[in-house]
């Protein structure tokens, strides 16, 4: 099977969540549309690993991050782009320095699993923020730290159509 460049794909369904409870409502519609053989997808990974990725990065900033952390040029360039990592949609193609395959978190399974992996994740980071500063941003308030989570959520599930 050959990759999409997803830099390139032109069908992403166009999402905001504002909340947490946005972001689990959204899956739940997602992984109906998975049980009944409706979801169609238009990037590289399969549902349990959109749902491991996305758990996966709301649950590092609580129990630390995998590798050896953001080489120095991308928390500079972190710093710089921080207002409009929050006001904008992230954008695909994104590949993290150092991170086999270009990020981490993105091992397949059992859907079941991950869907309710990402619902405790996306619990966890709406009861309190981190208690860690973020790697690439700095400081964030728990707002912040919300919104980087949706905005992220955002940017995966746009690849998963529900019929």
């Amino acid at each position: 099977m050959s990759l999409v460049d997803t830099k390139k794909v032109t069908d992403r369904r166009t999402l905001r969540f504002a909340t947490m409870a946005d972001v689990r409502a959204d899956a739940a519609r997602i992984i109906a549309a998975e049980r009944a053989g409706t979801l169609r997808r238009s990037g590289n990974w399969t549902t349990a690993q959109v749902f491991n990725h996305v758990a996966a990065w709301m649950e590092y900033p609580y129990d630390g991050y995998p590798g050896n952390g953001p080489p120095w040029f991308v928390r500079i360039l972190g710093r710089l782009m921080k207002k409009g990592v929050f006001t904008k949609p992230m954008q695909p193609g994104f590949r993290l320095p150092g991170a086999p395959g270009g990020t981490f978190g993105i091992e397949d399974g059992p859907v079941e699993a991950a869907y309710e992996r990402l619902v405790r994740a996306s619990e966890r980071m709406e009861k309190g923020p981190p208690s860690v500063p973020n790697p690439v941003f700095g400081p964030l308030s728990h707002a912040e730290w919300q919104r980087l989570n949706t905005g992220h959520a955002e940017l995966h599930f746009s690849f998963l159509h529900l019929a």
